[in-house]
């Protein structure tokens, strides 16, 4: 943050732009990811001044994507500053996405002025009615004494379970006026408390008196505070484990023995298998957004027990017997001191989808074709990276095998997008994650679809020298739909495209680009990646042969 003695919050704000600015210190805000526009144009000439960093983005889509991947990494929100017009509707999806994902995340749009709104100018919408569907909050200001009010009450609620966006329009003669308003102090979200003692020690003892019990860990258990939680819940209880793509990191390296792998999407894998024989499913801050309950209880006597911020969805499907709602650190804790049980005997089930986990997961190192194997590639990539570093990935195929295959062992290390499943995230999130980590490397990971949507932005992580690597997997294809397509109609159609030479496309964006043209080469590429300065882009032909198994359910027999 550049603070400079003009926006010390002693000194009285004397515009609205200038409140609002001073507001936006007062919550401690690092950037702003945003495009310039004529209706916010008061706003950035405080900025100009001091304040938060403004990032200059090339497209809103792409900014309202790294605010979001700053609200994932920090728990705080990332905030998005638009114009009117154009500028707030491309931001639309990125918006959606990060709601949708139960990521922070505040985006304050531009608006023509008050007087302007009743006619037919250009530029002018219901901003307020327009956000309204994809956040938890939307609303136009239209007093600017009042944006302290507004800045404090949407930072809270952006961060209160269930996470999510909030949207704030200010009319350009909004930003103009005069001021005597001060910023408030920033306002936590409400401490959350524990159950009794009573439904803890009822909890545990129905733990204890299941066969077959397991863990399903969601979004909410890969937040930091509760990851180290869970951590220390499973340490001394042996019971096995589950996760949805976005819980991924839950799990350290020394809980290896009792993870049956991430779940989601479409119901073929171990852990799938692993909750389909469980007698009793205990959820961990899971949200239904990221792996319908009709889809992992389908076939299914499970009953479930609910532990959570929030109380949970009810369907035909998820119907808990048990609900614990509050603090779910504190609940793991108090609910580890009540078990009297270690949950250590021998689990045949257990065996059976760790087994057929880990051998799929070791085909990797015998692939030696080209193109590429998903496989081969993932086990090269996490050999050559650290566990600091962070992997972003898009939306397609890719997705699917990294979330299966990549193991990640710090939370918030690995991001996938589940809500929306919204296609080019991983660009901006991988610049984002630099940012914010600094000293550390990023790594992107897309297909030649996904990388397209949001190339742009690699101008940006050029311009302000972001030490990323942007792995392009190539077919020339949405292979993920054509999969689908073969399974539901035995052909596709309108999923393919042309050829694009992806390192030519870095040069001229001013980044480095390599390609892999060799099994043999993997490492050595993913090495000279690394110990590049500034963005890298690397082409991997990558072989898709394999993608109907992605697709094919449990009750095909893609288990075995």
């Amino acid at each position: 943050m550049k603070t400079t003695p003009q926006h010390d919050l002693k000194t009285p704000a004397k515009t609205g732009a200038e409140l609002l600015v001073q507001a936006l210190i007062a919550e401690g805000v690092d950037y702003i990811f945003g495009v310039p526009g004529g209706a916010i144009l008061p706003i950035l000439d405080v900025l100009a001044d001091g304040g938060p960093e403004f990032i200059l983005c090339r497209d809103e889509t792409g900014a309202a994507f790294m605010a979001q991947a700053y609200g994932r990494i920090t728990s705080r929100p990332g905030v998005v500053l638009t114009t009117s017009g154009p500028g707030l509707i491309n931001a639309v999806c990125g918006v959606a996405t990060a709601h949708e994902d139960r990521d922070p995340l505040v985006i304050i749009t531009g608006h023509v002025s008050q007087r302007m709104q009743l006619r037919p100018t250009h530029m002018n919408l219901d901003t307020a009615a327009l956000f309204n569907p994809i956040t938890k909050w939307s609303v136009e200001i239209e007093d600017a004494e009042t944006i302290p009010e507004a800045i404090c009450n949407a930072f809270r609620l952006a961060v209160t379970d269930r996470k999510g966006a909030v949207h704030l329009s200010i009319p350009v003669n909004i930003s103009t006026s005069a001021v005597t308003q001060r910023p408030l102090p920033t306002a936590p979200p409400p401490t959350q408390g524990v159950a009794s003692p009573m439904l803890l020690n009822a909890m545990a003892k129905r733990l204890e008196s299941a066969e077959r019990p397991t863990i399903l860990l969601g979004v909410r258990a890969g937040t930091p505070s509760v990851a180290e939680a869970v951590r220390r819940f499973m340490t001394p209880c042996k019971l096995p484990a589950v996760m949805t793509f976005e819980a991924s990191g839950t799990l350290s390296r020394n809980q290896l023995g009792q993870f049956a792998g991430r779940v989601g999407y479409i119901r073929n894998q171990p852990g799938d298998a692993l909750l389909k024989g469980a007698d009793l499913v205990l959820t961990i801050g899971y949200d239904p957004v990221e792996y319908d309950p009709s889809e992992w209880l389908k076939g299914s006597s499970a009953k479930v027990i609910h532990l959570d911020s929030i109380p949970a969805v009810i369907d035909s499907f998820y119907q808990p017997e048990m609900e614990v709602i509050g603090d779910i650190a504190l609940h793991l804790d108090h609910l580890a001191a009540a078990l009297k049980k270690d949950f250590n005997d021998p689990r045949p089930d257990v065996d059976l989808a760790r087994e057929a986990l880990l051998h799929e997961q070791s085909r990797g190192q015998t692939l030696n074709g080209y193109p590429i194997h998903p496989l081969r590639f993932i086990h090269a990539l996490r050999n050559c990276l650290d566990d600091d570093i962070t992997v972003t990935c898009d939306v397609g195929a890719h997705e699917i095998w990294m979330a299966r295959y990549f193991f990640c062992y710090k939370p918030r290390h690995l991001l996938f997008s589940m809500g929306h499943q919204t296609m080019g995230v991983a660009m901006p999130w991988a610049l984002t994650a630099a940012l914010v980590r600094k000293g550390h490397k990023a790594v992107s990971v897309s297909g030649d679809g996904s990388f397209m949507m949001t190339v742009m932005e690699l101008e940006t992580a050029v311009r302000l020298q972001l030490n990323t690597i942007h792995i392009v997997w190539v077919d020339q294809g949405y292979n993920l739909i054509e999969s689908l397509q073969n399974r539901q109609f035995g052909r596709h159609f309108g999923c393919r495209f042309g050829p694009i030479d992806f390192v030519g496309l870095a040069e001229a964006l001013g980044a480095i680009g390599l390609r892999v043209t060799s099994p043999s080469e993997i490492e050595s590429v993913l090495e000279a990646g690394l110990s590049a300065q500034g963005p890298v882009v690397i082409e991997v032909p990558i072989d898709y042969s394999d993608n109907a198994e992605l697709v094919a359910t449990l009750e095909a027999g893609a288990l075995h």
